[in-house]
């Protein structure tokens, strides 16, 4: 194992480092961090020079969004991606993809990632470059629950569709959460029913988003990992921290598409909506997570709005430059030090 950096699968000018995790009862544990610098003429004139990016992924993926990578670095900032264990470069034989039975365990993973780009959590060195968090759907639940664990340690935390609530709303969740919490006790690997149809892996294909050959067909499947009784008790958890209110106590951008549309059959409307997130539940649990919530619909737009067709995109990529380049990021200055540049 090498904790130095190497050649990314994604090709230049990304590279990726492992980063030790120590073993489970499945063996090694590691997280892989790729990273992309901004050009030097970018690093020195971008809005966001002195900004760090870490991008956590969703469910059943990994990073390879090498157009989201390219929008920060044209602003000037750092990017870094987070594949969280037993994900994507992560992935090692004998795993569960994607298993664990607590969000909290990726503290780890996160804690490794910032401080291998010098946002060390356990440090109260003052810091000269900004943070923002950056999440995708479960990632998305993950960052938010971690922010609010280090309230104000991020400067702006961006949620792309985050999987805040169950797909069936707050209170069917607390009527089934004995149930979940029940069936985790007794067979926490169980199989639940196959609900990924592979139509929102088909909405992608048909815009033209997906990887092509560089990312394993393994780290992304088309109809996602199979999910277990013991996963699915950690998510909900989640989805009830949130509920009850929480403060991640940074500016926070929530994106999400204008509607949603069944995952269960495919009609046109999958390639201009949200078929995985009711998007409706998610926008109202937004507004638990802080008191600083910017809530951004993008119509057209699907669960990965960056992810979408034009226009949906370059409208998402212009609200979030809009926000961060106008709004709440540039109104705040890493702690301890001088005000950011202009």
């Amino acid at each position: 194992m090498t904790a130095e950096w190497k050649p990314d699968v994604l090709g230049p000018p990304f590279a990726q480092r492992t980063l030790p995790l120590g073993t489970d009862s499945d063996g090694e544990v590691v997280a892989t961090l790729v990273r992309r610098e901004p050009s030097a003429w970018d690093s020195l004139v971008g809005a966001l020079r002195d900004v760090d990016v870490l991008y956590v992924h969703g469910w059943s993926d990994c990073f390879f969004q090498v157009e989201l990578a390219r929008f920060w670095c044209d602003l000037g900032a750092r990017f870094h991606a987070l594949d969280l264990r037993a994900y994507g470069r992560s992935l090692r034989e004998g795993q569960i993809p994607g298993y664990v039975t607590d969000l909290t365990v990726y503290d780890e993973d996160i804690t490794a990632a910032l401080t291998a780009i010098g946002h060390d959590p356990a440090s109260d060195a003052p810091r000269r470059r900004r943070l923002v968090l950056l999440g995708h759907s479960t990632g998305g639940l993950t960052l938010t629950l971690w922010a609010a664990r280090h309230p104000g340690f991020a400067d702006a935390l961006v949620l792309n569709s985050p999987w805040l609530e169950l797909q069936t709303g707050p209170f069917a969740r607390q009527a089934l959460l004995p149930l979940i919490e029940a069936r985790a006790r007794w067979d926490p690997l169980g199989a639940h029913p196959e609900v990924d149809l592979g139509f929102y892996t088909r909405a992608q294909r048909e815009t033209g988003a997906l990887p092509g050959e560089a990312i394993p067909a393994a780290w992304r499947p088309e109809r996602g990992f199979p999910t277990h009784p013991g996963w699915l008790r950690a998510v909900v958890r989640g989805h009830a921290t949130v509920a009850a209110g929480i403060e991640t106590g940074c500016p926070t951008l929530v994106l999400l598409s204008a509607r949603s549309s069944s995952p269960l059959s495919w009609s046109e409307q999958a390639l201009t909506s949200d078929s995985v997130l009711v998007v409706d539940e998610i926008a109202r649990a937004a507004t638990r997570v802080g008191s600083d919530v910017t809530l951004r619909r993008v119509d057209g737009a699907l669960h990965d709005v960056f992810l979408s067709a034009e226009p949906a995109r370059a409208d998402a990529y212009r609200g979030l430059r809009e926000w961060l380049v106008d709004g709440a990021v540039r109104r705040r200055a890493p702690r301890g030090t001088l005000a950011p540049p202009h």
